[in-house]
């Protein structure tokens, strides 16, 4: 028998409820909740297999801003389950037992907060991440935005958010967080690679059918609903070249694979027109795992994202093994899913130019509040001085095939007086930008409406500001 040490442990390795496993046989289809229930571990299930439900939600244990590791919640049937190689994951099972419950789970239990029990697993988990989260004065029940009960009605649900007191102090999953998280190894699995640096990255993704992926939570969709099988998938998620932030005198730049939750936490409101997105996009659960370069790189017209940046006139630094380039974002997008990226390239950095706009705003109108598919999204950036409008941007998603900047109601803003003739005029050149269409979420006229009311809207807000900080 091999005294090494590391020769008894299993080829590619993920710790799960404290016991180390392989994941050697996973091939790059098989995602972590299925990974998970194949090996026995059933409370985590599949409800909508887009990351809608939170019923497949576990945690995962990640390197934190305020602790040295961080508790996330991530939705299980969405990452591919090589992904968690390296890892340390903690399932509903993991965090008690009948004889033993945890407190999330006692409480939950206590105040009659599951009846058919099906998402009680993804919510404990959920509420789990914020119980442990460093500095938590107060349950923040955004938390659970991602998790849906159809039968006990939420009031026990955050009546047993709300009971939660701090962890106690020889709590393990506590302890945990005071040391560091696991570090992200390179590895290669069949269909699956994590490359060790973004140069090797590229070399990866110039091989037939490779498909970068970062936190999953489009291509996971893909390969769930509509069967994507990319030939290899070549992870970017935690490559240092992409996950930095910067933040200067004229600029900007967030590295494109970086998590919406890091990023919200990093800027901490340094960009005002971001963190009235961030509440608005999904829910915590995507957050923790969607990147700015993945909402981006996917081309869609509806993404939240990119209507934002296209008011804070962003470029994109892209990137490939010929080297940088930079593409004004409203350059970017060519048509329905269609992009400048060539074939190799990879969007490195979003670059937003200082100073911001003093004014901004974003509105997302859907039929839901939170954790919806816009109908339309409107971004406002507007910099009024002695009265007068000396720079407007504005960015629209859901009117066009593509995202797209509103040029004319632009140019009917710049160099008017800001009054509320100027803006009801703006308004209406507003609602006859773009190509809106019918469809289910939305007929073309309203669509055309939403983008007049935002505008009108926008400036009533304003000056309601105005009179309020007068």
């Amino acid at each position: 028998m091999s005294t090494d040490p590391a020769a008894n442990l299993p080829q590619a390795p993920v710790t799960v409820n404290g016991t180390v496993r392989s994941l050697a046989a996973a091939g790059p289809a098989v995602n972590a909740l299925d990974w998970l229930r194949g090996i026995g571990l059933t409370g985590a299930k599949e409800g909508c297999a887009e990351g809608e439900c939170g019923a497949c939600a576990v945690l995962v244990a990640r390197p934190g801003l305020d602790a040295p590791t961080e508790w996330t919640a991530i939705n299980a049937c969405l990452v591919p389950a090589a992904a968690l190689v390296g890892q340390e994951v903690v399932t509903a099972e993991g965090l008690g037992t009948p004889e033993a419950l945890h407190p999330v789970q006692a409480e939950l239990a206590g105040r009659g907060g599951s009846q058919c029990g099906y998402c009680t697993p993804g919510f404990v988990c959920s509420m789990a991440a914020e119980f442990y989260r460093p500095g938590r004065a107060e349950f923040d029940h955004h938390a659970l935005s991602g998790n849906l009960c159809r039968c006990t009605g939420y009031r026990p649900i955050m009546d047993a958010a709300a009971a939660l007191g701090a962890p106690s102090a020889d709590d393990p999953l506590r302890r945990r967080t005071t040391a560091a998280a696991p570090l992200t190894r390179p590895v290669r699995l069949t269909g699956w690679v994590r490359p060790g640096s973004l140069d090797e990255a590229l070399a990866a993704l110039d091989g037939p059918g490779a498909v970068a992926v970062a936190g999953s939570t489009d291509l996971g969709v893909e390969a769930n609903l509509r069967g994507a099988r990319p030939a290899l998938l070549v992870a970017i998620d935690q490559l240092d070249e992409l996950r930095s932030l910067e933040v200067g005198a004229d600029f900007v730049e967030i590295g494109a694979a970086l998590s919406l939750s890091e990023i919200e936490r990093q800027l901490a409101g340094r960009v005002p027109l971001l963190d009235e997105v961030f509440p608005q996009f999904a829910s915590r659960l995507i957050r923790n795992g969607a990147t700015i370069g993945g909402n981006l790189g996917t081309g869609s017209p509806i993404g939240d994202l990119p209507p934002a940046l296209l008011a804070l006139s962003a470029d994109v630094v892209l990137v490939s093994r010929a080297g940088e380039r930079v593409v004004p974002l409203a350059d970017y997008f060519t048509g329905y899913r269609e992009t400048v990226l060539q074939p190799g390239e990879l969007i490195g950095r979003v670059r937003i130019p200082q100073p911001l706009a003093p004014m901004s705003a974003f509105h997302k109108i859907a039929k839901r509040r939170f954790d919806d598919i816009s109908s339309v999204a409107v971004a406002f950036a507007i910099e009024v001085s002695d009265g007068v409008v000396g720079r407007a941007a504005i960015g629209l998603g859901g009117v066009a095939a593509t995202p797209i900047r509103a040029a004319a109601a632009e140019a009917a803003l710049v160099g008017q007086p800001w009054s509320a003739a100027t803006v009801q005029a703006a308004a209406e050149v507003l609602s006859g930008e773009g190509t809106p269409l019918d469809d289910h979420r939305a007929s073309a006229s309203y669509r055309r409406a939403m983008l007049r009311e935002s505008l009108l809207g926008f400036e009533a807000r304003s000056r309601l500001d105005h009179r309020e900080g007068a």
